[in-house]
């Protein structure tokens, strides 16, 4: 990664140059420290969320004002407790850093914080958050990504019922592991959670329905969905999709004058 995409490593000359561009844009990765199966490292979604958002950064054209943040390691997990090393953070606690660090940016002179989420768990917290961010400090746009919704093509390489039972460090995260970090992956592919299939008719885990489920409740080994088809080519298609989308998306955004300066605000 160049120097000049983390903040961290650029003198406050630097920043305040950069923060006065057109379209400034800072990037905060999140990820989590929770169990992934017997086969995935706890940190898994913030490799995942730190390899994608580097390589797409690196592909940015040099000029374009958009730097990126340490990751947030530690995120809100309470559906993975009960398995060792899993470690979740109170809500409140991570809503009120995030606008902590949103109101510090602002002031700088930022223009967008985009929220670059691994962890599925958090997903309705990082929008809350960022709501409340944004009421605080309308100057600043907050943009809350999930790093595995957007891009296409993602869900046309995951073969059913796994694209729509695969939670939890199945088939698409396994694979995805093996293309960017073999070594972290243990030799078992576990095939569980199939005892969500007593949930009551017309619900789900997750869906239109769904229902504040805990890994405990339907899995032995912490996996919800299957591993064993997993491989490192599913995981290069995988990466390449997942870069190729949020690359465009990024060139989208950045050259958007969303959400402007002359908009309306009620009061």
């Amino acid at each position: 990664m160049p120097q000049q995409r983390h903040l961290e490593q650029l003198a406050w000359p630097q920043v305040q140059e950069l923060a006065a561009q057109p379209g400034s844009t800072v990037v905060w990765p999140w990820g989590a420290v929770e169990q992934h199966g017997p086969q995935l490292p706890l940190g898994t979604d913030g490799l995942f969320a730190e390899r994608v958002l580097d390589a797409v950064l690196v592909a940015l054209e040099p000029s374009l004002p958009i730097v990126r943040l340490p990751l947030q390691s530690i995120g809100f997990s309470p559906e993975h407790r009960g398995f060792s090393g899993t470690i979740s953070l109170p809500p409140q606690i991570l809503i009120e850093q995030l606008v902590a660090v949103g109101h510090e940016l602002a002031g700088t002179g930022f223009q967008r914080l985009v929220l670059f989420n691994g962890h599925g768990g958090q997903i309705s917290l990082l929008q809350t958050a960022a709501r409340q961010l944004r009421a605080e400090r309308p100057e600043l746009a907050v943009l809350p990504c999930f790093v595995w919704s957007g891009p296409e093509g993602i869900a046309e390489l995951i073969p059913e019922p796994e694209r729509s039972d695969g939670l939890h460090a199945g088939l698409a995260e396994t694979s995805l592991m093996l293309h960017l970090a073999p070594q972290l992956v243990g030799e078992q592919r576990p095939c569980d959670g199939k005892r969500g299939e007593v949930i009551p008719a017309g619900w789900s885990l997750e869906g239109a329905a769904p229902l504040a489920w805990l890994s405990q409740e339907l899995s032995l080994t912490g996996v919800v969905g299957d591993a064993r088809g997993a491989s490192a080519a599913l995981g290069a298609q995988l990466f390449d999709r997942l870069v190729a989308g949020w690359q465009h998306r990024f060139e989208t955004l950045l050259a958007s004058p969303w959400p402007g300066q002359g908009t309306a605000r009620v009061r």
